[in-house]
């Protein structure tokens, strides 16, 4: 390949409205083009990256016994409502109907439509099938951003097992999660595993794989002692004990009610009281699927919502209005509270459980209360754990002190277990002759966030810095001096013998600067320069460099051929 010929429309400046360096490195490097706000074309390099991840997945999965398919990304209606997904999406999932009235959908996720593949399996002998694609999804985001890493159109490589029992799906679960560890690693992502909320993909066990980088959206609560590692959704630490007694607190046969007035907040109540954070009763008021729910927690804790979405299995959820909140329970937030609240159903933190001496609001504006003992006051219905764990508190598993950090979710496996089976209505044959239903296994890795992630871990001041095994091209042969003639026809020389040994080259015969030729290669990353000059020529060298190091070395040119294939296989070897 020619760079003279082919498409690299490189930038000379940063673009303004990009912040992430991957979106603004793979712009800048003409990797990509913006259509509109979450849409991208690739461009030629881009393509042969994203093309490269690709088949790297690809090997992977059917190393670990997978098939691949393919499947439509427009899907009836009826399959998303018979799984009840139709509703909870939301505004994320594009809708539309055709020129007969029929609804539709463009699939952001494929398990109601992998599920109707699966109703043909007859047998127990048919199982385990492990099915796997890379397709074209589509979700409306709200805020598209950071380049590759936040899109509304994309490629999701998603897989689907079958399984006669749970049991067997740990099989292919741990199957699938070797073969995005070796992804990973080979596409040069270095991914944390972390447990996480199944969210709207329902069941039961869920596993995310989180490269880190300053520029990601998830945080990952870890342990550096005992390697547990959670996203902020399910992550869980230890709760230090507090002393309850009558010598700590206020301890009252029953609640005792006392004037607050301007009191609004934690803070306020703690300040002018005398009543720390974590004697205070947080008393939230959301809208449930509907139904007015209280969810309690201890005042110097956060609520994760997301806890509260799993906890409740909720399909739509918000907080209450104001206005809402005074019609339920006489009073406005800032003087709320669970005692004797008998007609709505109320949840509460696993942080309060058995606690006493605490203070909470009376639903009264203006009056709190002192003295509640959560379990003798308080008709809790349900108890969940809603907190959002913090960096600095200790290990739920060991005690040491938990960190924290920001990743970019690479990958997601999750156990579904029944919810499509049941939904679709798959079943086979058992071995005593009975019907059986499979249970069910998703894993998804998005393959240009995939690409992003790599440019986030792998770059510097001047550019990309590609993984050998992703790079749209393993070597540029830059020719420095254009115009004489021997070093063009010595230049092409070496390019023609690149690519007898194999290796995958582009040669810069642009008429141009050597200077704008380094520059070029830097910013585009590929991973090895060779560079064919007058003074090398003149010694029967070229120079050999390495983009990730910045060495150089000087190789006979009658070695060059072989010395780059063995450098770019140890590149490879290496994960770098």
């Amino acid at each position: 390949m020619r760079w003279s010929t082919m498409h690299i429309p490189t930038l000379r400046d940063d673009p303004a409205d990009a912040g992430a360096p991957s979106h603004r490195l793979l712009l800048r490097a003409g990797y990509i083009r913006q259509l509109m706000a979450g849409h991208y074309s690739m461009l030629p390099l881009a393509q042969r990256v994203r093309l490269k991840v690709i088949e790297i997945i690809r090997q992977e999965m059917n190393r670990a016994g997978a098939q691949e398919i393919l499947m439509p990304v427009m899907h009836p209606a009826e399959l998303w409502q018979r799984s009840g997904r139709w509703a909870v999406m939301g505004e994320e999932m594009f809708r539309l109907r055709d020129r007969k009235g029929a609804d539709l959908a463009l699939g952001m996720t494929h398990e109601e439509v992998v599920a109707t593949l699966a109703t043909e399996l007859e047998s127990y002998r048919q199982l385990p099938q492990m099915w796997y694609q890379f397709q074209t999804k589509l979700r409306d985001e709200p805020r598209p951003k950071a380049g590759l890493m936040r899109t509304r159109e994309f490629t999701m490589k998603d897989s689907y097992s079958f399984d006669l029992g749970w049991d067997e799906l740990d099989v292919s679960f741990n199957r699938h999660r070797e073969a995005y560890q070796r992804s990973f690693e080979r596409l040069g992502i270095p991914a944390i595993q972390a447990e996480a909320s199944n969210g709207t993909m329902g069941g039961s066990d869920s596993i995310e794989f989180v490269c880190p980088a300053q520029t990601g959206e998830d945080t990952v609560i870890y342990c550096p002692n005992c390697g547990y590692a959670a996203n902020l959704e399910k992550a869980t630490s230890r709760l230090d004990l507090i002393d309850d007694s009558p010598e700590r607190t206020v301890v009252l046969a029953a609640p005792q009610s006392f004037p607050t007035p301007g009191v609004r907040t934690i803070e306020d109540l703690a300040a002018g009281h005398e009543a720390p954070a974590d004697r205070q009763i947080k008393t939230l008021v959301y809208l449930i699927d509907g139904t007015l729910t209280l969810v309690l927690m201890r005042g110097d804790h956060a609520l994760n919502e997301q806890k509260l979405v799993d906890a409740t299995a909720a399909a739509d959820i918000r907080p209450a209005q104001p206005e809402e909140i005074r019609a339920a329970l006489g009073a406005l937030p800032g003087s709320l509270g669970a005692v004797g609240v008998s007609e709505y159903p109320i949840l509460a933190d696993e942080g309060l459980r058995a606690r006493r001496g605490m203070y909470t609001g009376a639903n009264v504006d203006d009056t709190h209360l002192r003295g509640v003992e959560v379990e003798r006051d308080i008709a809790v219905g349900r108890w969940a754990d809603l907190r959002e764990a913090a960096e600095g508190e200790p290990c739920a598993r060991c005690g040491e002190y938990l960190q924290s950090l920001r990743g970019i979710e690479v990958g997601h496996i999750f156990k579904l277990g029944y919810k499509f089976s049941d939904a679709i209505g798959i079943s086979v044959s058992g071995p005593d002759g009975k019907p059986l239903r499979p249970v069910m296994g998703c894993y998804g890795i998005g393959v240009e966030r995939a690409m992003a992630a790599i440019v986030e871990v792998h770059h510097d001041e001047k550019g990309i810095i590609w993984p050998a095994a992703v790079a749209p091209f393993e070597v540029v042969v830059v020719i420095a001096q254009q115009d004489d003639a021997a070093v063009a026809a010595a230049g092409e020389q070496v390019y023609q013998a690149l690519i007898d040994e194999g290796v995958e080259v582009i040669v810069d015969d642009r008429q141009v600067r050597a200077g704008v030729k380094f520059s070029d290669a830097e910013l585009v990353g590929i991973p090895f320069r060779v560079t064919v000059g007058k003074r090398g020529l003149a010694a029967g060298t070229a120079e050999l460099t390495e983009r990730a190091t910045g060495s150089t070395v000087h190789v006979a040119l009658d070695d060059l051929p072989k010395h780059v294939r063995e450098a770019v296989a140890s590149s490879i070897a290496s994960h770098r």
